[in-house]
């Protein structure tokens, strides 16, 4: 019996370290593919944002395409997307952004968020497991009809004491950093809201300018001829 405890104390340790590394691991990716997505702050959007309003007022499209794909925030790439696919229209074309926003960017995050609840979730329980393994192999000592063996009573309180405090200590810092990447997902959905607004602007005067554009009269043709003489 007490050799299926120690495998049982053993493989809880072995889960519990694996939960918290993969945990970990998602934590940081969430928060690299965030920092990636975003400008690092208003100011440095708005830089942006005025390049690409330079291109459009001319209008050049193609040249506005380019400076988009220079940078790999989401916003940049989105607006790369706005353009080549003006033909749409307004509504689609603004339907089109939110719905690709939502799959290739939040759709991601949410992904590995829910991995990361998921180990908030498991990691006090397998303590709580733990706890409860350690109780029985203690309580098995103490009903073991023999002379209590203090040190294995020990052993056991202690086991369970542990498995239950590394439940929450790998749990704790997880729910932190969850509510700090979740305010940096809603400041990059606000950032990427205000930037679409000022963009799709810009795009509207650009569109109604290259539909006003006349055509180019040869002046040759356009001059009277001389009369001919008789």
């Amino acid at each position: 019996m007490e050799t299926v405890f120690s495998i049982a104390g053993n493989l809880i340790y072995f889960l519990l370290a694996a939960i918290a590394l993969w945990g970990a691991f998602c934590v940081i990716v969430v928060w690299r593919r965030v920092a990636q997505a975003r400008f690092r702050d208003e100011e440095e959007q708005d830089e942006f944002l005025d390049m690409l309003d330079a291109e459009l007022q001319k209008p050049d499209f193609d040249e506005a395409i380019k400076t988009a794909e220079e940078f790999d925030q989401a916003l940049p790439q989105l607006t790369s997307l706005a353009c080549e696919n003006r033909a749409l229209g307004y509504a689609k074309l603004r339907q089109l952004l939110v719905d690709r926003f939502q799959r290739d960017v939040l759709a991601d995050l949410d992904h590995r968020l829910s991995w990361v609840y998921t180990v908030i979730k498991t990691a006090p329980m397998l303590g709580l497991l733990g706890t409860v393994l350690g109780m029985m192999g203690a309580f098995g000592n103490l009903s073991s009809g023999q002379k209590v063996d203090t040190i294995k009573l020990a052993d056991d309180i202690k086991f369970a004491l542990i498995t239950t405090a590394c439940g929450l200590a790998i749990a704790i810092p997880l729910v932190m950093a969850t509510a700090s990447i979740n305010v940096r997902i809603r400041k990059l959905e606000d950032l990427i809201g205000s930037g679409l607004t000022r963009f799709f602007e810009s795009l509207k005067g650009a569109l109604a300018k290259a539909a006003q554009v006349p055509p180019r009269v040869d002046a040759r043709r356009a001059a009277p001829e001389p009369a001919k003489e008789a």
